[in-house]
């Protein structure tokens, strides 16, 4: 069994996500990061940072927090969506490493300076939407030359749809003349979005 500390965000989905797609038994914690929640002195002692998701799970003892740690945990206690050996495994922590460094941070604060700052900051707007978009272009890219992100369908692409399946609209209205058509990722977001595994954990927790 594991416990699953999460709210409605790109990265406490990726988990839920993983969670459905492996078969493991969870039990979902909501954790409001809005009402503060994520400071309450039992979910620091799991989680030092305050940041959802983050995980315990209970057969190992393991508590874990950061999204990217948890998929690796989750694939290797499972044996599944990370190849066991290179060249395979290498490439599936090369975009699993890309999202976390990039898609998610930049497109979060695109959606933050866009969408939720209190004063409209023409200057951060353009940035975090250039750089967002020139991920999207390089997104696609990438699946220009394969069907899933890092080949096979892996954590690569569970850590990078949430974001991206959110986010697309948004940085292609943008900045269309960097992302261009996006076909790629289009193409991508439909065929994981169909999955039943996907569907039922992007609706994770239930609030």
């Amino acid at each position: 069994m594991i416990d699953l500390y999460t709210w409605t965000t790109p990265n406490g989905r990726k988990v839920s996500v993983m969670l459905e797609e492996c078969g493991l038994e969870y039990s979902v914690h909501p954790v409001n990061i809005r009402d503060g929640d994520q400071f309450k002195p039992e979910f620091v002692k799991i989680c030092p940072n305050s940041k959802i998701p983050a995980i315990v799970d209970r057969e190992s003892g393991l508590s874990m927090f950061e999204s990217g740690a948890i998929l690796v945990h989750l694939a290797e206690k499972t044996g599944k969506f990370f190849p066991a050996k290179n060249p395979g495994r290498g490439k599936v922590l090369e975009w699993l490493f890309w999202q976390m460094a990039n898609i998610g941070p930049m497109l979060g604060q695109a959606g933050h300076f866009v969408n939720a700052a209190p004063e409209k900051i023409p200057y951060a707007i353009d940035r975090y939407l250039t750089e967002s978009a020139r991920l999207i272009k390089v997104l696609d890219d990438q699946l220009r030359r394969s069907e899933y992100v890092a080949g096979d369908y892996s954590i690569a692409d569970i850590a990078n749809y949430p974001w991206v399946s959110v986010g697309f609209d948004l940085i292609k209205g943008g900045k269309p003349d960097v992302v261009g058509e996006g076909a790629n990722v289009s193409r991508w977001i439909k065929a994981i979005g169909a999955r039943a595994a996907v569907k039922k954990g992007m609706e994770v927790p239930k609030v």
